[in-house]
């Protein structure tokens, strides 16, 4: 299944990873052990949302555990056993989408799906591609949709999409083209009975002065949408974040939003803002995805970047969105959830 992850424009890079409310990383003194102790209790066990068995991360644990590592196969569980976004292929998305809702369906459950092919996509960067133009991506969602059915699905759309408007990355010959069809990519996508959707608004560290997304959110569609999302496969904290949120929400009457805190554990990096986005050592897992979030306008938190899944090629990782072992286990150990 091809998977990419968001990447920043230059003038992004300038504000990466220095919005406050940044946690400290763990204790030094929390033991493996008690790490251990937590992964190994189902905690997906009354979560809402489905858990690919099939997952990258759940493949390393089968595979540790073959190999004897059966203590780091305990801590990457924290991963494997957790519900997290599905990203579909641009080029099949019926095959992955079909079996996830079938599985889903079968254990009661709700799933997570990213529609990830606009046209022109990252600008160009480490996660460019996206669809030839508009016809390709109606007929993309199209596809998208009609896979979903009557199942119960979330899907978030389009990460960064919006944001790369209103930071100027995508040439302005594109937005007005590139809002309309974020605006009927959520009309079509409602068009399915049970299917939940929200837009994706950045993240607070991104485009700091939330008002500048109001317009741009509102001419792609939002209205239409049950929400937007804040911090996709960034590390802004979920108190930051959720701040950010209840001012944007104000400006789009009361709009509600998810947060991915697939990452967020500890904050974003400190130091060299143009380093914080890619691979930052030290991060951990954040809060479990869940409804539960104790906010009337969060309706949940969930994993939409796929932790373990690499930035790019930074630090020593592989290309954008490809499974790298390494970098999940130190998650894990990292984690306090």
């Amino acid at each position: 299944m091809f998977r990419q992850t968001r990447t920043r424009t230059l003038a992004a890079l300038a504000v990466l990873g220095l919005a406050a409310g940044c946690s400290s990383a763990p204790d030094a003194d929390t033991t493996t052990a008690a790490r251990e102790t937590s992964a190994e209790a189902s905690p997906a066990a009354g979560s809402p949302f489905w858990v690919d068995p099939a997952s990258p991360a759940a493949q390393q644990v089968q595979r540790w555990e073959q190999q004897g590592r059966e203590r780091d196969a305990r801590l990457l569980k924290l991963i494997a056993d957790r519900p997290a976004a599905i990203w579909p292929s641009a080029e099949r998305p019926e095959p992955k989408i079909r079996e996830a809702t079938a599985a889903a369906a079968r254990e009661g459950r709700t799933a997570v799906f990213v529609a990830y092919d606009i046209p022109h996509r990252d600008c160009g960067q480490h996660s460019a591609g996206g669809a030839y133009g508009a016809d390709a991506y109606r007929d993309w969602i199209d596809r998208f949709a009609r896979a979903i059915g009557d199942s119960q699905a979330l899907v978030v759309l389009e990460p960064d999409a919006v944001a790369h408007i209103v930071d100027g990355c995508t040439p302005g010959e594109y937005h007005a083209e590139r809002e309309q069809m974020l605006s009927k990519a959520i009309v079509r996508l409602k068009r399915q009975p049970r299917t939940k959707v929200y837009l994706d608004a950045g993240n607070p560290a991104w485009i700091r002065e939330s008002w500048k997304l109001v317009e741009p959110l509102k001419r792609a569609g939002v209205a239409n949408a049950d929400g937007f999302a804040l911090n996709v496969s960034n590390f802004q904290t979920d108190e930051t974040t959720k701040e950010y949120g209840r001012r944007l929400s104000e400006d789009l009457g009361g709009k509600h939003f998810v947060v991915d805190t697939s990452r967020n554990g500890n904050g974003p990096l400190g130091g060299d803002p143009s380093q914080a986005w890619c691979n930052p050592p030290g991060r951990a897992l954040g809060t479990p995805p869940t409804k539960d979030t104790g906010d009337p306008l969060v309706d949940a938190y969930l994993w939409i970047k796929r932790p373990g899944e690499s930035d790019g090629q930074c630090r020593g990782g592989p290309s954008a969105g490809q499974w790298w072992a390494d970098y999940a286990l130190a998650l894990a150990r990292n984690s306090s959830v």
